[in-house]
């Protein structure tokens, strides 16, 4: 599976259709011959609503373990409601272009000016403006967890 890293502005058109960067096109056609699955972000953050896009690959290992939870749980119905509900398989068009659906669209409140965020096994799709004012909020108030305790960068 790729390590997806780096940040790349792009721009969608009025039809709602975007073209992943050229780097990140070959990427994913090694990975995953351009298949993807573009869902929305479960967080209850409305500062965190943005896009998930995992190679179909990734998507079929996680897919189930959603589809697996318990859902007597509120956080957890939410989860796959969110997750499930809005999952979108697409294909990157010869051009290495995908239509982002109207749904998808409105959640994430796309304009024209997108980010894409490379994180590990997926990335983010994010508004623009919505990232950087993500980037510039403080996060004094957050706990830090045990695991990155130990961490030096």
């Amino acid at each position: 599976m790729s390590n997806f890293l780096g940040s790349h502005a792009i721009n969608m058109d009025a039809k709602g259709r975007l073209a992943i960067p050229t780097r990140v096109r070959d990427d994913l056609a090694r990975v995953c011959d351009g298949r993807i699955v573009l869902t929305a972000n479960a967080s209850d953050s409305e500062e965190e609503r943005c896009l998930l896009v995992y190679p179909e690959a990734q998507w079929d290992v996680l897919r189930p373990q959603i589809e697996a939870l318990p859902n007597m749980n509120k956080k957890v119905r939410r989860l796959q409601r969110v997750m499930l509900g809005y999952a979108t398989p697409l294909e990157l068009d010869a051009a290495g272009r995908v239509l982002v659906p109207p749904t998808l669209r409105d959640y994430a409140r796309f304009e024209k000016k997108l980010m894409l965020v490379g994180i590990g096994k997926k990335f983010e799709l994010w508004s623009e403006e919505r990232w950087f004012a993500w980037l510039d909020e403080s996060s004094a108030d957050d706990e830090m967890p045990p695991e990155m305790e130990s961490l030096s960068l």
